[in-house]
């Protein structure tokens, strides 16, 4: 593994990774983790991956909280480590949420951020600490005790006193872990507008395709601590059989702008590069940028047209590539539409009857859409 990337280390608008770790006593020939990564110095960039691909071992390395053995790591030209220099975890101007809110039990809401703000290399003018409370409502809750607050109210505490240190990067491991289901709903919001609000980079860590569909610009997929795909959240998990993603959960992500409201019948109309379709209406104001999801197993595919029909969206589509694996009784069709593609899970009954190939045209039928953004 080469050491000094010195582009890299230049780089004031990126982040750069390689790093090569393994714990003591571990061949040095035959790292656990072993990546080397050019992170986007904004938005947000999920690192994806199931229990044990070393996807909390790549942050802990970022942050310092474990020392890779090789490598470099290099913060908007600012140079964290490489084989002549290590600079430790205080030093480096991280924000860390972890799983757990980690708050201090005997400290109130608001002193537990006090606490960050005396940590920051940098003064907190009292416009900031407004901006960073107003974003994430906690102004009420600021005078309670931990035990008092519920897991989602800790969080937003923690993910505030992680603001108030004013990093650079802000490192995110599995934030809503612990939390229910209904819990992580009400906290995704405020994760949304943290890297837009705030003009900071943001490492992602989860295992959840909806947590990751809804909040990341670019994914890292991780297995076995080596990166095994990455780019665009979009591109990703819009790919037949991505790895990581139950065949049940194969689909395809769509951005594009709300452009048409149909108030009698609750529906807005979402025009991406492909075409057009109709989904619910969830209140977004025409003009805005959605980000929607369709599964594989809610397209289903016609030679014809069917106009009488409870299917609200049809497209005209053409077929793409087909994937048949050996004694499936299922096929995986990518179906490409304008710019955009679909895919759609079908029998391998259905795939003879209508005598797929590429390049062949027909209609998909869209019976379910989930808007993620």
């Amino acid at each position: 593994m080469a050491v000094e990337n010195d582009s890299a280390n230049n780089d004031t608008t990126s982040i750069s990774v390689q790093l090569a770790w393994s714990p003591k006593g571990w061949p040095s020939n035959d790292a656990l983790l072993d990546v080397s990564a050019a992170i986007s110095g904004r938005g947000v960039t999920a690192i994806y991956g199931s229990s044990g691909s070393g996807k909390t071992t790549l942050l802990r390395c970022i942050a310092g909280l474990e020392r890779a053995q090789e490598g470099y790591v290099s913060v908007k030209g600012e140079l964290w480590q490489d084989s002549n220099c290590f600079r430790p975890v205080h030093k480096r101007p991280i924000g860390y949420v972890f799983q757990e809110a980690s708050l201090f039990s005997h400290l109130t809401a608001e002193q537990n951020l006090n606490y960050a703000i005396r940590r920051s290399d940098k003064p907190v003018s009292d416009d900031y600490f407004l901006r960073v409370i107003s974003t994430l409502e906690i102004e009420s809750i600021l005078p309670q005790y931990p035990h008092q607050l519920s897991g989602g109210e800790r969080q937003r505490i923690a993910i505030a006193r992680a603001l108030l240190i004013q990093p650079s990067l802000l490192l995110m491991d599995e934030p809503l872990a612990s939390l229910d289901e209904s819990r992580k709903d009400d906290i995704l919001p405020y994760l949304e507008k943290l890297s837009a609000d705030f003009e900071l980079p943001i490492l992602y860590v989860s295992h959840s395709l909806k947590e990751v569909s809804r909040l990341a610009d670019y994914v890292l997929v991780l297995e076995g601590g080596r990166i095994i795909d990455e780019g665009t959240v979009k591109d990703v998990f819009s790919k037949m059989g991505t790895a990581l993603v139950p065949e049940s959960e194969q689909g395809v992500i769509l951005e594009g702008e709300l452009v048409e409201r149909d108030e009698k019948w609750n529906l807005v109309r979402f025009q991406s590069s492909g075409g057009s379709l109709w989904i619910g209406d969830q209140g977004h104001r025409l003009g805005a940028q959605v980000r929607i999801r369709i599964l594989a197993r809610d397209v289903s595919l016609s030679l014809v047209d069917n106009v009488d029909s409870s299917i609200l969206n049809r497209l005209p589509v053409t077929v793409s590539a087909i994937s048949l694996p050996d004694n499936a009784s299922q096929a995986t069709i990518q179906l490409k539409f304008g710019e955009d593609h679909l895919l759609a899970q079908i029998t391998t009954r259905s795939l003879e009857h209508l005598a797929l190939i590429p390049v062949k045209a027909l209609w998909a039928q869209i019976k379910s859409v989930a808007v993620v953004r």
